[in-house]
């Protein structure tokens, strides 16, 4: 199993959602997050906005899945054809266990070698 947070921005993450979900794979979690990026903020006037709101998405899928949820993601958060500056970034980490909190039972079993 693999995590794969994606921040994107605001404007963006129903739509990334609405596609994950189309896709098969429901299980999101949202939070806001503030930050910046490569370009440092944005300047309107003599005020330098340097801490930009987005939204980080969460999903643990499949390892064989990692790919699919990336280009999906990809794909429903790019601002145009090409995209622009800002439209967000993904990270993927490895998940070693999960537990379903209600029941105590482990999920996913941890790959032996």
């Amino acid at each position: 199993m693999i995590m794969i947070r994606a921040i994107v921005r605001p404007e963006k993450s129903h739509e990334v959602m609405g596609a994950l979900m189309y896709a098969g794979f429901p299980a999101v979690t949202k939070m806001d997050v503030y930050g910046r990026g490569k370009q440092r903020g944005m300047k309107i006037g003599e005020i330098t906005y340097d801490e930009l709101p987005k939204e980080m998405l969460f999903a643990v899928v499949k390892d064989e899945d990692k790919d699919f949820v990336i280009e999906t993601i990809i794909k429903s958060a790019r601002t145009g054809d090409k995209g622009a500056f800002g439209d967000g970034k993904i990270f993927v980490s490895a998940v070693e266990e999960v537990y379903t909190v209600s029941t105590g039972s482990q999920d996913f079993p941890a790959k032996t070698a």
